[in-house]
């Protein structure tokens, strides 16, 4: 068994391969490092490609596309390591970034899973909006980093250079524990893509397991690879992805609060998209409320399964007010300035 895994998702990204490939290979070349690329049924010739050029990388060849949930489920079944590194195929890696993140997990044991500093590819001194310096969400579900509030992305002048705890570490460089991402379940592949890594996270946290991030390590993440920012379809994953994420995870006592609230400000944000003339994200808004109401019952099972296995009452990592109100209201751009939330 190798000690680590750096597994890397790919679907039609021969492109993205040919860019940031080679900084992998590069930059891990420890003995007891195994590269995998998993590949989720590409229709282009990245597996052609991958034979040619990088016969060292294990290649894992999946029928279909199984988006990023179902395909790295089945994919690190396939895999034996004590450590998984999720990677993805839009990351420019640097020098020493995995030892540094894995000596961390090797000391702590309490940690289930941690990111490094994330910061954008194409910004080299701002920090990446799908994970910066590591995830929260506040009371109602909604997701923000520490570094990123919703669209406001902090420039990187070292304020994050800290180790703190997170609720969510982000999938684009996701490492975690192998017998904590089976133990908990995995990904739940009915998301397909979006909020999987928080919806395990929160699992984990809830499970008393902790999420870091490590920012002595860095990464760079182009973001946005696969489904475009104003995607009809990842508005719909998002929106649905996340109603699902609450219900399975939220206490009895604040479930029916959270959903009422969370189906009037989803219909607001709806309301927005119609009068900028989004009318197709507005209609993916109203379709992700009912698909989630419609098969709500699928998810009893796993909400049960996650209640009965809490450990935790209270998650510190969970904002315990409302980061809309504080965005929009208060005008907090920055992380640092969420009052008594560091």
């Amino acid at each position: 068994m190798k000690k680590v895994a750096v597994v890397i998702l790919n679907w039609n990204g021969k492109t993205l391969l040919e860019q940031f490939l080679p900084y992998v290979i590069r930059y891990t070349t420890h003995s007891d490092v195994e590269i995998v690329v998993a590949d989720n049924g590409s229709t282009d010739d990245s597996v052609s490609f991958l034979y040619a050029q990088y016969p060292q990388v294990t290649l894992i060849k999946l029928p279909e596309n199984y988006g990023f949930a179902g395909g790295y489920n089945k994919a690190l079944e396939n895999i034996n390591a004590e450590y998984f590194v999720l990677l993805n195929s839009d990351v420019e890696v640097t020098d020493n970034w995995l030892f540094p993140v894995i000596e961390h997990l090797d000391n702590n044991r309490d940690i289930a899973a941690a990111q490094p500093k994330i910061l954008a590819q194409r910004n080299k001194s701002y920090f990446e909006y799908a994970g910066a310096a590591g995830g929260f969400i506040d009371k109602y579900g909604y997701p923000f980093c520490r570094g990123r509030i919703f669209m406001k992305v902090e420039h990187d002048k070292g304020q994050y250079d800290t180790p703190i705890d997170v609720l969510w570490a982000t999938g684009a460089c996701l490492f975690i524990r192998s017998k904590d991402f089976f133990g908990a379940g995995g990904f739940d592949s009915s998301f397909f893509a979006h909020m999987e890594e928080i919806d395990l996270c929160w699992r984990l946290n809830c499970r008393g397991r902790r999420v870091v991030c490590y920012p002595k390590s860095t990464v760079y993440h182009v973001g946005a690879a696969t489904l475009k920012k104003e995607s009809p379809r990842k508005t719909f994953l998002n929106f649905r992805n996340n109603l699902i994420m609450l219900y399975k995870n939220l206490p009895q006592q604040r479930l029916k609060r959270v959903i009422i609230i969370r189906l009037i400000l989803d219909y607001v944000a709806a309301i927005q998209f119609t009068l900028t003339g989004n009318y197709r994200n507005a209609k993916e808004v109203i379709r992700a409320h009912k698909d989630f109401y419609n098969n709500r019952r699928i998810y009893r099972q796993a909400r049960r399964e996650n209640l009965d296995k809490r450990i935790v009452e209270v998650v510190k990592t969970i904002y315990p007010k409302s980061i809309l109100v504080a965005y929009h209201t208060k005008r907090i751009r920055q992380f640092s300035k969420l009052k008594g939330f560091k």
